[in-house]
C-alpha cells in the first residue's frame, strides 16, 4: 500500500441466508477516504451475538432483516444486524463530527458507511436501502446525550462493562419492557393483562424473557410461570422473577383457574400448542416475540386451540408509548428501568469476550448450536486488539 493509492480492508461477518449455520469471513478492499459527500464511517468497537441475532436471521426475509445492511455481491450470503458501539473515523457529514461514539445496530464487521441525518441525540441513518425500516431501528445515539448511557466504571477507567452489558442486554430488555407494558394495560383497553392471573412465558432463560419477568415480578398482581429446559431450569429458579418454573414436558401441569395469556420467545409450535391446549379458550392473549428454537417447527404449522398467537413487534409499540406518554417521559421510564436491570444483571450475568474476526465467527457459531449458557453473554469485535476496553 503506497502513500499515493492509500487503500484499507473491511472485515465483516457473512452468513448464509438459507442456511444459518453457515458463516464466512469476508474481507472487501476499499480507498481511503473514499466516502460520497454527506456520508461517515463508523468503527465498530463491539457487537452482542445472542439468540435474538439468530431469530433475526431466522426472520430476515419476512422482517427485512437482510436489508438493514445489503450484500449486493453476496450470492446468498448476508450480515445479520447485531447491537452495539461504534466510532466515527471518517465524516463527509458537516454535523457528525469525527470521535464521537453511538449506540445501535450495526453489521457485525469491522466498520461501516452511514448516510447520516442529525438528530436531537444523535442521528438517522438514511441510506435510501434503510428508507422503508421502522425509525427505531435507523436511529443511532450519541454517547454524550444518552439518556441511558451506563457511564463510567466504578474503578473510574471507562465505560466497558456498561457498554458490553448494554449490547447484550439494551434492546432485549427494551422488547420485554415493551411487552409487559402491553400486557398491563391490555393493549390499551384498560384491563391489566387481559383480565387473566397469569402469564406463562416460554424460553424462560432467554434475556428478553428475564427482562419481561422482571418487569412483571416488580408490578405485581400476576403470577409469572416460567417455561424452560431441564439443563436451564435451576439457573431460571435462581433469578428470582418467576413464582414457577416448569419444563416443557410439564406444561400441561400449570395451574389453570383464572386463565393465562402468554408470551413466546422459543418460536416452537410444540410448545406454544401445548399452552393453548392446557388453556383453551381461557388463554386470553397469546404472544409471539422470538424464535430462541430456532430449529423447532415453527408455531405457524400447527393449528392452535383459543386465540390465534399475535406477533409482537417492537418499534409499533414504541410510537404507541411516545405518542401516549410523550418522549421525554417514555425515555425516562426506559432509562430507569433499564438502569435498574442492567445493574442487577452482574449477579446472573458474566459478560464472554470473543476478540478477532475468527472469534466473531465461532461466537455466532456456538449461539446457533445452543452451546452458551444463560449466565453467559457473547460480546464480540472484529479488531484483533479490543480497542473498546
Amino acid at each position: 500500500m503506497s502513500a499515493d493509492d492509500p487503500t484499507d480492508r473491511t472485515t465483516r461477518l457473512l452468513v448464509r441466508r438459507d442456511s444459518i449455520g453457515e458463516t464466512r469471513l469476508d474481507e472487501v478492499v476499499r480507498g481511503v477516504g473514499d466516502l460520497e459527500p454527506g456520508q461517515i464511517r463508523l468503527a465498530v468497537d463491539r457487537f452482542a451475538i445472542t439468540a435474538n441475532n439468530i431469530t433475526y436471521a431466522v426472520f430476515g426475509d419476512a422482517l427485512g432483516y437482510w436489508d438493514f445492511f445489503p450484500v449486493p455481491d453476496g450470492d446468498g450470503w448476508g450480515q445479520v444486524p447485531a447491537m452495539g458501539w461504534a466510532t466515527v473515523t471518517e465524516s463527509r457529514a458537516p454535523d457528525i463530527a469525527l470521535g464521537r461514539r453511538f449506540y445501535g445496530w450495526y453489521p457485525m464487521a469491522s466498520d461501516v458507511v452511514f448516510t447520516p441525518t442529525a438528530t436531537r441525540d444523535g442521528f438517522r441513518d438514511d441510506g435510501a436501502h434503510r428508507s422503508a425500516h421502522a425509525p427505531v431501528y435507523r436511529s443511532y445515539v450519541a454517547t454524550d446525550a444518552d439518556p441511558m448511557h451506563p457511564g463510567v466504571d466504578a474503578d473510574g477507567v471507562g465505560s466497558s462493562d456498561g457498554e458490553d452489558r448494554h449490547s447484550l442486554l439494551r434492546g432485549l430488555f427494551l422488547t420485554g419492557f415493551l411487552a409487559e407494558e402491553f400486557f398491563a394495560d391490555g393493549a390499551g383497553s384498560g384491563v391489566t393483562y387481559f383480565g387473566a392471573e397469569r402469564v406463562v412465558v416460554l424460553s424462560a432463560s432467554s434475556k428478553t424473557a428475564i427482562g419481561f419477568a422482571q418487569r412483571a415480578a416488580v408490578r405485581g398482581g400476576v403470577e409469572v410461570v416460567g417455561v424452560t429446559s431441564d439443563r436451564n431450569r435451576e439457573f431460571v429458579e435462581g433469578l428470582g422473577f418467576y413464582d414457577l418454573v416448569v419444563g416443557y414436558d410439564a406444561i400441561g401441569e400449570i395451574p389453570t383457574p383464572g386463565g393465562a395469556v402468554s408470551i413466546d420467545m422459543a418460536g416452537d409450535a410444540e410448545a406454544l400448542a401445548a399452552v393453548h391446549r392446557r388453556f383453551g379458550d381461557d388463554l386470553a392473549h397469546s404472544m409471539t416475540v422470538g424464535r430462541s428454537h430456532h430449529d423447532a417447527r415453527p408455531a405457524g404449522d400447527l393449528e392452535m386451540e383459543g386465540p390465534e398467537p399475535q406477533l409482537f413487534f417492537a418499534p409499533s409499540e414504541v410510537g404507541r408509548r411516545q405518542d401516549e406518554w410523550g418522549r421525554e417521559e417514555y425515555a425516562r421510564r426506559c432509562a430507569e428501568a433499564l438502569a435498574d436491570f442492567v445493574d442487577a444483571s452482574s449477579d446472573w450475568l458474566r459478560v464472554e469476550h470473543r476478540v478477532g474476526p475468527e472469534a466473531a465467527r465461532t461466537g455466532w457459531a456456538d449461539v446457533h448450536a445452543g452451546d452458551v449458557t444463560p449466565d453467559v453473554g457473547i460480546v464480540a469485535t472484529m479488531a484483533s486488539v479490543d480497542t473498546s476496553r
